[in-house]
């Protein structure tokens, strides 16, 4: 059955990898990213009908709250929301500036909230389904990271504790947690160090990603879980 898939970070990495899958599914998708253009030139580019690219800053709950109105008077009721946007800003504790922690946190953790609220105002009647994207950072940490494993570990909590607000209202909520995947976010890292480091041997691939995200949307019976999609890194760490 066909849905309205709002994919917010849906322009690029892993966003955009779910958002090319969900378009080939058959669902209509809301393309969200700060760069208007980029979500446009992404909606246009998805297979299928007509999509929709928006602008939205999901760390400022004005852009939010102004996005689901655009969406609820063009596109109607929102069936699955997928939180894709997330930024990095990696330094030791002691190096970090306040500005970068806020940024960090407002826009991994905060937006994730502000976002799953106002798609729950469209879901209550009907059901729906939340996929938000973690990291494995989130799970075991890292040194430089502390901030960023923060925000993402937050999501975890934020994910299973939402999971049990709205399991009543036919609402399932899961988080996805990858690991190394090749995006622009990990394009400046020594990828032969790390590489050793995954026993799979490789980076992923934000389609690899994707499946897993479509997986959890799909899948009827399951709410509050969070699945690694690392390459088993997370046995290594």
């Amino acid at each position: 059955m066909s849905r309205l898939a709002v994919v917010f970070g849906g322009s690029r990495g892993i966003g955009r990898a779910v958002s090319q899958l969900l378009a080939q599914r058959g669902h209509k998708v809301v393309v969200l990213s700060r760069n208007k253009e980029a979500a446009q030139v992404t909606a246009e580019s998805l297979p299928g009908e007509k999509h929709l690219g928006l602008s939205c800053d999901v760390s400022k709950e004005e852009d939010v709250q102004k996005a689901f109105e655009a969406i609820s008077k063009t596109c109607g009721t929102v069936g699955y929301l997928v939180n894709a946007a997330g930024i990095n800003r990696d330094a030791l504790l002691l190096r970090s500036k306040s500005e970068d922690m806020l940024s960090v946190l407002h826009t991994n953790l905060l937006g994730s909230m502000l976002t799953c609220r106002g798609a729950l105002r469209s879901m209550l009647s009907h059901g729906g389904a939340i996929v938000n994207i973690g990291s494995v950072v989130g799970v075991k940490g890292n040194s430089g990271q502390c901030v960023y494993s923060a925000s993402k570990a937050g999501l975890e909590g934020f994910t299973r504790s939402l999971a049990k607000e709205v399991a009543t209202r036919n609402i399932r909520v899961n988080l996805v947690v990858p690991g190394f995947i090749q995006t622009d976010m990990t394009a400046g890292l020594e990828k032969k160090d790390v590489v050793r480091r995954i026993p799979l041997g490789r980076f992923g691939e934000p389609a690899e990603v994707a499946h897993a995200v479509l997986f959890l949307l799909e899948s009827p019976y399951i709410t509050g879980q969070l699945l690694l999609v690392d390459g088993g890194l997370q046995l290594a760490l």
